[in-house]
């Protein structure tokens, strides 16, 4: 299921698996480009590799989408695209929870909770922040962050699918910056997979 984990990829992962071949990334980037030119992404509410606070998951009433700040990308790059990925989840897709692009090709930031510019639809067919809602019982899912930088300014309109985005993309991609949270249900209600198998994961 999904593409091989090349090298490259392994290598900016800290627990890499068959299942992050699934990833975006996988497709869109090349050796090379993770952390080119000292591209990085973080967040003031964790660290790579931590869990998710639970205002940032459906754990929580009025949950929002966590901060997030990049460094200036390499020159070149006229926008960036973000995309957020569980590879834990079943299906022959990722489950999609965001999709972000013309966010500007400089060092900036994303506050706590702010719409960006444009967002496309998510495994729900949403355009916001999907809440990770992983079931009861299972190991912690991650939820991976990439964040791409374009050599062009992207046309599409918000509210375009996964498939689109990554259409989009083919091709015009220099750099990318990862950061993953992770996320374990510990109780509430379950999100039911069955019933959704088979979605468009766009």
């Amino acid at each position: 299921m999904g593409k091989p984990v090349p090298d490259w990829l392994a290598d900016a992962l800290a627990d890499p698996g068959e299942k992050h071949g699934r990833l975006a990334v996988v497709g869109l980037a090349a050796e090379g480009m993770v952390g080119r030119g000292g591209f990085a992404l973080s967040s003031a509410a964790f660290s790579d590799g931590d869990e998710l606070d639970p205002c940032f998951t459906a754990a929580e009433e009025d949950a929002v989408a966590p901060p997030l700040e990049w460094t200036a990308p390499p020159p070149g790059a006229h926008e960036l695209a973000l995309i957020v990925e569980d590879p834990d989840a079943p299906g022959e897709d990722p489950f999609c929870h965001w999709l972000v692009w013309g966010l500007p090709a400089q060092r900036a930031q994303l506050l706590e909770g702010e719409v960006p510019p444009r967002v496309g639809k998510n495994s729900f067919g949403n355009s916001e922040w999907l809440l990770p809602d992983p079931p009861t019982g299972d190991e912690p899912h991650e939820y991976v962050f990439q964040l791409f930088a374009l050599d062009l300014p992207l046309t599409l309109m918000p509210g375009a699918s996964r498939e689109d985005l990554i259409a989009a993309m083919d091709g015009h991609v220099l750099a990318v910056a990862m950061l993953t949270g992770t996320f374990a249900r510990e109780e509430g209600e379950d999100f039911d997979w069955e019933e959704h198998e088979g979605e468009d994961a766009g």
